[in-house]
C-alpha cells in the first residue's frame, strides 16, 4: 500500500493556485491541473490512467471503486470510495476538509473519505467502515485510520447551526465545539469530531496529523484563510 497527502508545493500552476493544485473547477489554467496530476501520481509511483475519484459534494455516500469511468473525471457524486483492486489509486481533493485515509491490512482493503463539517455530522467516516465490513469482510479493529491536514479547532468557527448539528449527530459537544470566552463564538474541532465518529463505528487504530491548514497556507491551500479563491490539494491512497 502507497499513500500521500501532498502540500500545495511542486506544481506547475501559478497565483493564487500556487502551485500544485489539483482542483480542476477552481478557475485555475486545466493544462496546468492536468500537469499536477501527473506529478501527484508520479511522486507514488502509481498509474494515473487507473486512478478513480469523485465528485465532492459534502455528502456520506460511500462508492465501490474499481476501475474509473471512461471519458469522465469522476465516478459518481459521492465522498467516499472503497476499493480491493491492485493499483487503482483512490484519490480526493481538500482545502480545509478532512482527508480520511483507511487500509485494513489483513483483508487488503483501503478507502478515503472527505468529511467537510456536514460529512462530519453525517458520519461519512462512519459510513465508510460499515462499507469495508459490508462488502470485504474488515474488523474494524483491523483497520488504521489517518485523519489529514484540515482546518483547526483554533480557527474554524462555526455558526449556531453548525453546533445543532454537532448536538444532534454526537449526543454532545463536550470536546467538539468550544466557545471564545470574550464572545461566545462557536468553534468545531474536525479532528476530535472526525475520531469520535471513527472509534464509535469500531476503528482502535487512528492517527491525526493535527496540521492546521488555516494557520499553514505555506503548505496547503485554505478556503477559510484565502477567502474562497485558492486551489486543492490532494490525497491519494492506492493497494
Amino acid at each position: 500500500m502507497t499513500h500521500g497527502v501532498f502540500s500545495r508545493r511542486g506544481g506547475t500552476s501559478r497565483a493564487p493556485f500556487e502551485s500544485l493544485n489539483l482542483g480542476g473547477n477552481v478557475g485555475d489554467d486545466p493544462q496546468s491541473v492536468r500537469s499536477n496530476h501527473e506529478i501527484m501520481y508520479a511522486a507514488l509511483g502509481v498509474n494515473d490512467a487507473r486512478a478513480c475519484s469523485v465528485w465532492q459534494v459534502h455528502s456520506n455516500d460511500v462508492v465501490i471503486a474499481n476501475a474509473p469511468v471512461k471519458g469522465r473525471r469522476w465516478l459518481t457524486q459521492a465522498d467516499a470510495m472503497v476499493t480491493d483492486r491492485l493499483g487503482v489509486p483512490l484519490s480526493m481533493r481538500f482545502a480545509d476538509c478532512t482527508p480520511l485515509l483507511f487500509v485494513d491490512p489483513k483483508q487488503n482493503v483501503i478507502a478515503i473519505a472527505h468529511a467537510g463539517w456536514r460529512g462530519t455530522v453525517l458520519g461519512v467516516g462512519g459510513r465508510t467502515i460499515h462499507t469495508m465490513v459490508r462488502s470485504y469482510g474488515c474488523k474494524p479493529e483491523d483497520i488504521q485510520a489517518l485523519i489529514g491536514p484540515s482546518i483547526g479547532p483554533d480557527r474554524y468557527q462555526v455558526g449556531e447551526e453548525v453546533v445543532a448539528a454537532t448536538q444532534a449527530a454526537f449526543g454532545t459537544t463536550e470536546n467538539l465545539i468550544h466557545r471564545d470566552a470574550r464572545d461566545g463564538s462557536a468553534y468545531l474541532d474536525l479532528w476530535a469530531a472526525n475520531a469520535l465518529d471513527l472509534r464509535r463505528a469500531g476503528v482502535e487504530q487512528i492517527e491525526s496529523a493535527e496540521l492546521c491548514t488555516a494557520e499553514r497556507t505555506d503548505l496547503f491551500f485554505s478556503h477559510r484563510a484565502e477567502h474562497g479563491h485558492t486551489g486543492r490539494f490532494g490525497a491519494v491512497i492506492c493497494l
